[in-house]
């Protein structure tokens, strides 16, 4: 774009008028449903990222890794009196092999987090991987959904995961799609603590 300072600043001004008209026109503060899903890498990383600026707020949040498992998870050396962490995963579904013992592991997660989904006092959750407990009909959607709906009005839950089911999209405030332009993995490059895990 090859335009003058005179006509930047117009753009800009144009821009500006814009957005403080959006900011007034936004009154309204209650806890957001956030999904993040899609094939690409960062979904929980953007969740965690929202984790730490709740925490930083002074907020109660909790985190529930349904498929994940083991204690090298870095992120779980975020620690303190304002954040409840748990895994109830047994690893990556292909390596589980166990539909069976996934389902009662998915149950037994299900349970602490409609602890927290009814207790206002939990100012943020993150459900990560519920999307894929869902996509493989681990949980029952309808009675994920109206959980969901029933939480504090305050509180904000993100949920993460690959093939986020529709229903779960349309009842979302915010939704992100994570799309794999390009991967290390696929030429071979392992993956690298502090970048995936």
């Amino acid at each position: 774009m090859n335009e003058t300072d005179a006509q930047h600043r117009e753009r800009m001004q144009t821009l500006a008028a814009e957005m403080q008209a959006k900011t007034r026109a936004a009154r309204t503060k209650r806890g957001l449903l956030i999904v993040h899903t899609g094939h690409g890498k960062g979904k929980t990383t953007a969740a965690f990222g929202m984790l730490a600026r709740a925490l930083a707020h002074g907020r109660r949040c909790a985190v529930l890794q349904f498929i994940k498992s083991g204690n090298d998870a870095v992120e779980k050396t975020l620690r303190g009196p304002q954040l409840e962490w748990r895994q109830v995963g047994d690893g990556f579904t292909w390596d589980t092999q166990d539909r069976a013992a996934d389902i009662a592991r998915g149950r037994e997660g299900w349970a602490l987090a409609l602890g927290w989904l009814r207790d206002p006092a939990v100012q943020f959750i993150v459900l990560d991987e519920l999307n894929v407990m869902l996509a493989y009909e681990y949980l029952p959607l309808d009675e994920v959904l109206a959980a969901l709906r029933a939480r504090p009005e305050g509180q904000h839950v993100v949920v993460t995961g690959r093939d986020a089911p529709p229903a779960l999209v349309e009842l979302a405030d915010l939704v992100t799609e994570m799309r794999v332009v390009k991967h290390p993995f696929a030429a071979g490059v392992q993956a690298q603590a502090g970048i995936e895990f």
